[in-house]
């Protein structure tokens, strides 16, 4: 077996998860949660045994209830419309994600069209054109810049964070070509935890005799994975939710990864289903040690409670930050069941 990494939680999934583990800790369910937290399954259903209540419109969100945003970024009008139902609303989305948003405004103000490179529907995508929808086109094919005008406006190219590197790519030069002067931002709007997991599936893929892509079908980093393996040759690609979703008869060299918002728990069962003969080989491609802080909301409120119960148990001292040790926090902690691979 041939284990890529990086694989698996990405720094906005580990806040996101641990941002919505501190939720569920600190008010009585049900807490509320603005679509999916992360897109994985197993997650999702961890949250849910814990009384977190997903939701598609903040309408559903009784007034004064607790409310976290999921880390795929809400529309502006969503999160203005959470903040004005009179309870406390957690905005969990990545930072990489806030970089696109405000990116698109800036454009737009600008007086730029921008070319947003996305899959329509996903939750991502739409919270991103959203920040200026009268001034976005979606772009999913080569035939959606053909349709454009190249004469009508200045263009700017943004893009959805998981895309895989070769389907942005592929339409990125299609609008350099269509587009002489189009602007691009000086640093890819593609997620570097996205293109580490592609770069390090693409080393294994291309030698493989299958490979296995952990994660949700809802997921878009992990669809990218799938794409990414077969595009570097390999025939045999599964993706699968957990190890009992695994194929019979899998042999020869078996290759294997986990989509950014994988538990690494469901890496290891399926390590222990495949039971391989000739051991485990990890593939390095790169070191991650990029980490996103909790969300200043709910640190912010963390600090009150802390400070309430001080009061309560007739404390003097200042408290402490309750996520001072936030760093050194695995997700995979929290979640029930889950134990990192060695």
């Amino acid at each position: 077996m041939l284990l890529a990494s990086p694989r698996g939680f990405c720094a906005g999934v580990e806040k996101a998860i641990k941002a919505l583990d501190w939720m569920v800790t600190v008010f009585e369910p049900p807490v509320y949660c603005y679509h999916e937290i992360v897109h994985n399954r197993h997650v999702v259903e961890h949250f849910l045994e814990r009384g977190v209540l997903f939701i598609d419109d903040v309408a559903d969100v009784p007034e004064g209830a607790p409310l976290m945003l999921s880390a795929h970024g809400s529309p502006p009008e969503v999160v203005d419309r959470a903040r004005a139902n009179g309870g406390v609303v957690v905005d969990a989305v990545c930072p990489l994600v806030t970089k696109v948003h405000h990116e698109l405004k800036v454009r737009a103000r600008k007086g730029y069209t921008v070319l947003y490179v996305g899959h329509a529907g996903h939750e991502e995508a739409v919270g991103t054109m959203a920040v200026a929808p009268a001034s976005v086109h979606l772009i999913e094919r080569t035939e959606d810049l053909d349709a454009i005008d190249p004469a009508s406006s200045p263009f700017a190219l943004l893009s959805q964070t998981t895309l895989s590197f070769d389907e942005w790519a592929d339409l990125k030069e299609h609008a350099i070509e269509r587009f002489p002067d189009l602007w691009m931002p000086n640093r890819s709007d593609l997620c570097f935890a996205t293109t580490n997991r592609q770069s390090a599936l693409r080393e294994i893929a291309e030698i493989a005799d299958a490979v296995v892509v952990i994660g949700s079908a809802n997921s878009s980093n992990t669809v990218a994975l799938t794409e990414v393996a077969r595009a570097s040759g390999c025939d045999r690609v599964y993706r699968v939710n957990s190890a009992q979703e695994l194929p019979g008869g899998l042999g020869g060299v078996v290759g294997v990864t986990a989509g950014a918002s994988a538990p690494d728990a469901l890496v290891a069962e399926v390590i222990e289903a495949l039971a391989p003969s000739r051991g485990v080989e990890t593939m390095v491609v790169t070191e991650e040690d990029e980490y996103f802080p909790p969300p200043p909301e709910l640190r912010e409120l963390l600090r009150a409670v802390a400070l309430a119960l001080g009061v309560l148990c007739d404390v003097p001292e200042a408290p402490g930050d309750p996520v001072a040790d936030d760093r050194e926090t695995e997700a995979s902690t929290v979640l029930t069941g889950t134990a990192a691979v060695p």
